[in-house]
């Protein structure tokens, strides 16, 4: 099971920082990832992490702006959003693959990924 939080409304240039915690698999074995879905759009892979949080990849749109990193010992992945712009709204989730083939750059997009309920990032002026 994998639960996000911390999203809300901001204006442009504003931060967020989301937060969600795993349960149920072992969670330091895992690459997680953070994945989007803006009104009208399909899912679009945002960010993912190595399970050691020693490697991270970033979407070009995001990259220098957003920061993914992760806490095994709380089994929690987070994603430091700064810089925000209204192009940024979108209902976010964390997700991973246990079993199957993925890349860091697809993580989390597949049906069989497993994601959490997501957490809704509003930038608006």
């Amino acid at each position: 099971q994998l639960v996000e939080s911390g999203g809300g409304l901001v204006q442009p240039g504003e931060s967020l920082r989301l937060s969600c915690v795993g349960s149920g698999f072992t969670f330091g074995s895992y690459y997680m990832s953070w994945v989007r879905e803006a009104p009208g759009k399909g899912l679009e892979w945002v960010s993912s992490i190595r399970h050691e949080g020693d490697k991270t990849f970033y979407a070009d749109s995001v990259r220098g702006r957003f920061t993914i990193s992760r806490d095994n010992a709380k089994k929690t992945v987070y994603l430091q959003m700064n810089s925000l712009r209204t192009e940024d709204t979108a209902r976010y989730y964390c997700a991973t693959l246990i079993g199957g083939n993925t890349t860091p750059q697809t993580l989390g997009l597949s049906p069989d990924s497993i994601r959490g309920q997501g957490t809704q990032v509003t930038v608006s002026s």
